[in-house]
């Protein structure tokens, strides 16, 4: 499928909220060099919980970016999501005010929804009184409100909707906004924005088992390393404007490159004995972009830092790409894994990657030798990068990936 087809989706604008650099330029900077946002958690005081490093975005001020009339009503999940949409749509050249309203659509993921907003207010119930409580909590804390804040904003009535699949749902959002575009609608702004690192949404994220519990932040998240004990948590993504290449052609749009290919699997029960479905998952994404193995510049790994998620993901990427086929990097190492926002935020890195010649590292990781990964490390690799698959895997055997290309002028 080239881009010049009438089917194919591209994206033209980014905007990017990340532990380790605010705004897409930031960000890339600070990845290419291996720069973390890794350390002891600020939000709250972590001292009397076993995990107690995260990524959380330094230097953001909602005040300076939003009007004062939507903070009352928003959790800082759908502040920094509005602002990386403003920031989007911006880099994308499009004012909405000048385009239909409803040939415009918003569709994005969520892992929790505003779980510090539903803190908060619950606060105030159980020691004020129901009457202290915000009307607002009715929808702040919703899995669905960045969408809605968003496409109320800029007036954008068209398809919409949320995605709720864990660290997954941002590829699947991502997909649902490509599918919508397909169907007729010019542009769908799309991706993830999460943020739940108050004592509410830390314990819940306890709940699950696979967080991290060094102190050091230099070893406490390392995918595919021999000394891999879990994740560290990490607030943010990207939001991704996605247009038709028609579309974009007819305006003179700049493009990133094309969403070229989806698939999703779900794993089959624990315990079953069942194999995982991310190979499955990989193969149906290639299949849909009519791309082979061997045309794959890069991998974005879901890299769970969980030696059994390890090595199921390593044994899917050889088994389509061959024992050190293809190389495989984490960026997520630098942010912490950002949950539904994490993936966008990969999709972003590998539009950068293909503009700049650059696969940013995986930092700290050495991987084990016999997961027969080439993992790249040190400061990134230059390389010539027009196709890349994202992978991403969510709590619950979800499993999803997105193949993406460089567009055929760039």
């Amino acid at each position: 499928m080239s881009t010049a087809t009438s089917t194919a989706v591209v994206v033209t604008g980014l905007g990017v909220v990340s532990p380790n650099g605010l705004g897409t330029r930031d960000f890339w900077d600070a990845t290419r060099s291996g720069k973390s946002g890794i350390g002891r958690i600020t939000r709250f005081d972590p001292s009397q919980y076993p995990a107690r490093l995260a990524g959380e975005i330094p230097g953001f001020v909602a005040e300076d970016h939003l009007p004062n009339r939507l903070l009352p009503q928003t959790d800082r999940m759908t502040r920094l999501a509005l602002v990386a949409a403003d920031w989007a749509l911006a880099d994308a050249g499009v004012t909405p005010a000048e385009l239909p309203e409803f040939d415009m659509g918003v569709v994005t993921a969520s892992h929790s929804g505003g779980f510090e907003f539903g803190q908060n207010e619950l606060r105030k119930l159980w020691s004020l009184g129901s009457q202290h409580v915000s009307a607002y909590q009715s929808f702040a804390w919703f899995y669905a409100v960045n969408s809605g804040q968003i496409s109320i904003r800029n007036g954008m009535k068209g398809p919409s909707g949320v995605v709720v699949s864990d660290q997954a749902g941002g590829l699947d959002a991502v997909a649902q906004a490509r599918r919508q575009i397909r169907k007729g609608t010019s542009l769908i702004v799309s991706g993830a924005v999460d943020a739940s690192i108050c004592p509410w949404g830390w314990v819940a994220q306890l709940a699950g088992d696979r967080l991290s519990t060094s102190d050091e932040p230099t070893r406490a998240y390392l995918p595919f390393d021999a000394d891999a004990s879990g994740h560290v948590p990490g607030e943010g993504g990207a939001i991704l404007i996605l247009e038709s290449a028609r579309a974009a052609r007819e305006r003179g749009a700049k493009v990133y490159g094309e969403i070229a290919g989806y698939g999703a699997t779900i794993d089959p029960r624990p315990g079953s004995g069942g194999e995982s479905g991310l190979r499955r998952a990989l193969e149906v994404a290639l299949a849909d972009a009519g791309v082979r193995a061997e045309d794959v510049d890069v991998v974005f790994a879901d890299a769970a830092a969980v030696p059994e998620l390890d090595r199921v993901e390593a044994e899917a990427v050889n088994a389509v790409f061959g024992v050190g086929g293809v190389p495989v990097t984490a960026p997520k190492t630098m942010t912490g894994r950002l949950y539904s926002g994490a993936a966008p935020l990969d999709l972003a890195a590998a539009f950068l990657a293909m503009a700049d010649g650059v696969i940013p590292p995986t930092v700290n990781s050495a991987v084990v030798p016999e997961y027969g990964l080439d993992l790249v490390g040190g400061e990134g690799r230059g390389a010539v990068v027009r196709t890349a698959v994202v992978l991403a895997r969510g709590q619950g055997g979800f499993n999803s990936a997105v193949v993406v290309r460089a567009s055929a002028s760039a």
